[in-house]
């Protein structure tokens, strides 16, 4: 781990087997506006203290690779700045060679939140399969196969095919455990119309279910999908509409590769009158608590097993 710089709190509850919660910050470079995005990372941090665990955002600072931020490193990092780019596993290397600055994707974060020893990860929505391009699928998938970490999400970004999703998610053996829930979410939405084959309804059940998994010697990621609250989710019907028009207006405009998702998500929120980012939002900070419950959970099981 000398590549690793871990924040001392970090540090110290890993140490002492205490439960930490690894978050991602591609949400804080590329995926909120400012000032939103600083004001969510923050509260995202302090949704897992008030859970019980500790917070390590990951991100990777002038080439060096940091496992939880300080207040300072969170400002610099939110300052949106074309040179600050977007690491997803592959790009891991990269960032450290070119000395940059860089915002951890799913698939990044959790492969160097496994590196540093923590178990258990919080994010929006996973990467997929993309609509029109079956052929485009992101790492976060792949990255889901052979990392054996709990991730906690809302799903699958709604932008993306979710029924392919969901079936190379079955086909990569990656567990999709609905927490309240016996429907694949939508992001912004409660209801997708994909049912789950596993419905669980405490922290404890997840952790239960993850350690079995890996006794048996998978080395997946456990999925763990939470729909968005209630009071804030937008029906499925009403998102799709938003989706097309901007996946059409996307194509039209040549938009592709890695600036499509960020594009398909702010042209989404346009449309929405601000109503798609306040539902981000929300479920972002749904799922830190979570995933924090989690944390505590599983350091729990682990005291009782020594």
């Amino acid at each position: 781990m000398s590549h690793l710089i871990l924040l001392s709190e970090v540090s110290q509850a890993l140490q002492l087997g205490m439960p930490v919660v690894a978050l991602e910050s591609a949400v804080i470079t590329h995926g909120l506006p400012s000032p939103h995005n600083l004001s969510l990372a923050r509260d995202m941090e302090t949704a897992v203290r008030m859970n019980g665990a500790t917070p390590a955002t990951i991100a990777i600072l002038n080439g060096k690779v940091h496992i939880g931020l300080n207040a300072l490193q969170m400002e610099r990092l939110a300052q949106k700045s074309e040179e600050t780019i977007k690491v997803s596993r592959r790009d891991i290397a990269v960032a450290i060679q070119r000395k940059v600055h860089g915002g951890t994707t799913v698939a990044g974060s959790i492969t160097l939140a496994h590196q540093a020893g923590i178990k258990v990860f919080a994010t929006g929505g996973i990467g997929g399969v993309h609509r029109e391009a079956p052929f485009d699928i992101s790492a976060d998938l792949y990255a889901l196969s052979d990392t054996p970490l709990i991730v906690v999400c809302a799903g699958a970004k709604a932008i993306l095919d979710l029924n392919a999703t969901v079936e190379r998610l079955e086909s990569l053996s990656v567990p999709v455990l609905g927490y309240q829930t016996k429907e694949f979410p939508a992001f912004y939405s409660r209801e997708s119309g994909l049912p789950l084959s596993l419905s669980v309804n405490s922290p404890a059940e997840i952790v239960e279910f993850a350690q079995l998994h890996w006794e048996m010697g998978l080395r997946s990621a456990v999925l763990v999908v939470q729909p968005p609250p209630a009071e804030e989710a937008i029906p499925r019907q009403t998102v799709e509409g938003w989706i097309q028009r901007a996946n059409a207006e996307a194509m039209q405009a040549g938009v592709r590769g890695n600036a499509l998702t960020p594009y398909l998500l702010r042209r989404v929120d346009e449309l929405s009158n601000g109503q798609a980012l306040r539902v981000n939002l929300a479920l972002l900070l749904h799922n830190a608590r979570l995933a924090a419950q989690i944390a505590v959970a599983l350091a729990h099981q682990a005291r009782r097993q020594v």
